[in-house]
């Protein structure tokens, strides 16, 4: 691609040389008029590869971590790698958090010293540890399960950055893409009119992200989202802690999402976002035919099983803000290490030796106060979890 782009402006300053017009030359291969005499500055400066691009790169970076922070962290990602534990930017973050290693860089930092040191490599499969079952939700009917995530931030033309909250009903593949401009805090909203077109599921898992449990500094305080699903008597399901395959059927229709609708589909507005995105969730709902569903589409799927689906009562969400629930449950799945120690939202528990590298599943009990754990099914121990 960049010899391409050499050859263009080559040729736009030797047909220049030539006596053509500039509009006549930039306007043939598609550029700008910016383009054009940017080239042609170059052109004239005398150097012999003015064709070449330059890096935009700063030659000095005071706010750069130092190398001692950058050695500790190549350090750890091996000591990771070796133990054949997540090895990624948030797992060596909390140990580096665990060391009291300071200055502490932001998640978005140790991404990029990542990057930088070509340590970005991704596992060869997925790790499960040696007899671990994962206690996996069952979608044995339509509204039974519903996967949920954030898409974003995306770009469209004219600078609009807009979210979308993807949801999928794994017993019938309905799917309903949900944009909004105003980013992830209106959660609330549109997980309200995502249930007004696919109805609301008994349990919905989504991953960790704070927009979904509330805050990390109030990890029991209950978020908007866990408090409009109990409302509603819905059980929120949160999968372990960087294992985004958990959520596997909503990430695989993300990829098709970004492939057919945000990567064809030329928008400039938020009108037109919320047009198309409407028109593609139909077209996808009524047309789109799965192996999976033996060949129906995602709505012969939901008529063949003639299942009543349990929809919103009004069409306006609830107004914030929402108050705390005083029954239901919502539940957190967690894989336990060598520590022992279970996370909810930054809250750690310990745990018996026999939950060492099994996973975990927790309720919590609004009505009760109670947290509830269980491995394979089998209540391993009960704790007092006073709400906030």
């Amino acid at each position: 691609m960049g010899n391409r782009e050499e050859w263009r402006r080559q040729q736009a300053m030797e047909r220049y040389k030539n006596g053509e017009k500039p509009r006549a030359i930039y306007c043939s291969l598609g550029r700008t008029k910016q383009w054009f005499f940017k080239w042609l500055k170059r052109f004239n400066s005398g150097d012999s590869e003015w064709f070449k691009g330059r890096s935009r790169r700063p030659a000095h970076t005071p706010l750069r971590t130092p190398q001692e922070i950058e050695e500790v962290i190549k350090f750890t990602q091996l000591e990771l790698y070796n133990r054949e534990e997540f090895c990624g930017a948030q797992a060596i973050l909390w140990r580096l958090d665990e060391q009291n290693v300071e200055p502490l860089p932001s998640l978005r930092t140790m991404g990029r010293i990542l990057a930088r040191n070509e340590l970005t490599h991704r596992r060869t499969g997925r790790y499960e540890p040696k007899g671990t079952r994962y206690p996996a939700l069952e979608a044995e009917h339509p509204g039974a399960v519903h996967q949920a995530d954030f898409v974003g931030p995306c770009f469209l033309r004219k600078g609009l950055r807009f979210y979308s909250l993807n949801t999928i009903d794994l017993a019938t593949g309905r799917c309903c893409t949900e944009p909004t401009v105003q980013g992830k805090d209106g959660v609330v909203e549109m997980l309200w009119s995502t249930w007004l077109r696919l109805g609301m599921p008994k349990y919905l898992q989504v991953d960790n992200e704070a927009v979904f449990y509330g805050s990390y500094g109030h990890p029991r305080g209950m978020g908007k989202l866990i408090r409009l699903c109990l409302s509603q008597g819905v059980e929120p399901c949160f999968i372990p802690l960087a294992e985004p395959w958990r959520n596997g059927v909503v990430e695989k229709f993300n990829d098709f999402w970004r492939d057919k609708f945000l990567g064809r589909v030329v928008m400039t507005s938020e009108e037109e976002v919320r047009r198309e995105s409407l028109i593609f969730e139909q077209r996808h709902n009524s047309r789109w035919r799965y192996t999976k569903l033996k060949g129906k589409t995602p709505l012969e799927t939901l008529a063949a099983s003639k299942r009543t689906l349990r929809f919103p009562k009004q069409e306006m969400p609830p107004k914030p803000p929402l108050s705390k629930p005083e029954r239901g449950y919502y539940h957190v799945i967690r894989l336990i290490r060598s520590d022992r120690r279970l996370n909810i939202f930054g809250e750690r528990f310990s745990m018996p030796p026999e939950a060492v590298h099994e996973y975990i599943w927790a309720t919590i009990d609004v009505a009760q106060q109670r947290l509830s754990l269980y491995l394979d099914g089998t209540l391993l121990d009960e704790k007092e979890y006073h709400l906030r």
